[in-house]
């Protein structure tokens, strides 16, 4: 079985669009959380959402390449950007190498809406124009990077929900540990629109403590009230650990641990049994023990419910060995479909640079968060192995843990 590793890193989201301003955001506990006055105009519950800019692509791409690109897409692309670059590779490696691409996303929103008002108004099709269909499928993001970037390995969406970019992760270690494949363009966008979030809020999911958007994503805080909805893109290159050393790749971590499960239960309300078969066959593959891991990132997304499953989870597992744990999603909001990616990159930045990034707005435990070692100011910290956690409706559950790479 070949060794897989992580040789670059490329992220756009509500705290940084680049590497380097994430890091500062990670280290300072700086929330991209802030107030949409459009919500509350369709009839939203909650205003509060991850902010954050859309890029202008024109000049990057061509018009062709524009116009099939949704809103997740364009920060997909420049999440991909800079993870090939801080990969070292380049278009003519692209071409003449067989490179694979596994992306997470679940929703295309925006596209869908509007070709349905166009033709609802012009009864006729011919006028959604030839980008309508490219934007609105859900495999939109991994057609149109693989036709971007020339990619001629494996190509398909992975389709988990909130899970969806942590299995990608996953499943790109199984193909190239197997040597199907040698590189992986993985990762998640998550379309930030309040058109696709609307669902969601009349779940009565949502954050509404509105008069703090900075204090509303609560983690584990015995006065959280629901999750806030965020987005954005991030993307890892999975490599095999023979082409990283053979490209001369600095290599950021090794991927050694991948579980999953699936709790067979309510399709939204999450259970305790489900994550610990995940927790427990990552640790497994991994071939270590709960009290070699020396961080976790944990899914937790400030819902009622959801924090507590997953802290007596934790507990169950880790419990005697006193784990630093922190939810990033205090800061950024629950990026969904990107989150497992998203959060794989703050906890490899927090490895490279020694700190545990603050679970804010952690004030008062509830039973079960006081159990665990929930750190609520950035923490020096030397971290060799991290878990992080993904869980989604239907379920779905995903764990990875990642080591920095000894040779």
């Amino acid at each position: 079985m070949k060794r897989v590793v992580i040789s670059g890193v490329g992220i756009y989201s509500t705290i940084g669009k680049n590497i380097e301003e994430v890091k500062n955001s990670l280290y300072n506990g700086h929330s991209g959380i802030g107030i949409d006055p459009n919500r509350k105009e369709l009839g939203f519950r909650s205003s509060l959402t991850g902010i954050i800019e859309r890029p202008n692509l024109k000049g990057l791409l061509s018009r062709r390449e524009r116009i099939g690109l949704p809103e997740q897409g364009e920060y997909s692309y420049i999440a991909t950007l800079e993870a090939l670059k801080n990969a070292k590779i380049d278009m003519d490696f692209l071409e003449k190498n067989e490179v694979g691409i596994l992306y997470g996303n679940d929703s295309s929103a925006i596209p869908v809406i509007e070709a349905t008002d166009i033709m609802r108004e012009k009864k006729d099709t011919t006028m959604l124009g030839s980008g309508s269909i490219f934007q609105s499928m859900n495999s939109t993001i991994s057609m149109n990077l693989a036709v971007i970037f020339k990619l001629r390995g494996i190509n398909f969406t992975i389709s988990g929900a909130c899970a969806s970019s942590s299995h990608a992760i996953g499943l790109a270690h199984i193909l190239i540990s197997q040597g199907l494949q040698d590189i992986i363009i993985c990762g998640g966008g998550q379309e930030i629109n309040a058109e696709s979030m609307g669902s969601f809020d009349g779940l009565s999911a949502f954050s509404t403590r509105e008069d703090n958007p900075k204090a509303a994503s609560r983690p584990f805080d015995r006065d959280r009230d629901g999750l806030v909805p965020s987005g954005g893109a991030a993307t890892v290159i999975v490599e095999s650990l023979d082409s990283a050393l053979k490209r001369g790749a600095t290599i950021l971590g090794e991927v050694i641990g991948y579980g999953f499960s699936s709790n067979g239960e309510h399709i939204s309300e999450p259970n305790v049994e489900g994550p610990k078969v995940s927790l427990r066959r990552a640790l497994t593959h991994a071939n270590i023990s709960p009290k070699d891991i020396d961080y976790i990132n944990a899914h937790a997304t400030a819902t009622p419910s959801g924090d507590i499953k997953e802290a007596i989870a934790l507990f169950d597992i880790f419990g005697d060995y006193n784990i630093p744990v922190t939810s990033t999603k205090s800061m950024t909001g629950h990026e969904m479909w990107m989150g497992g990616a998203s959060e794989v990159i703050y906890s490899l930045i927090m490895m490279q640079n020694s700190f545990i990034a603050p679970n804010i707005n952690f004030e008062n435990p509830d039973e079960q968060s006081a159990k665990l070692n929930i750190i609520p100011k950035t923490t020096e910290r030397n971290i060799n192995t991290f878990l992080s956690n993904s869980f989604g409706f239907g379920g779905t559950n995903s764990s990875l843990i990642i080591s920095k790479f000894i040779k």
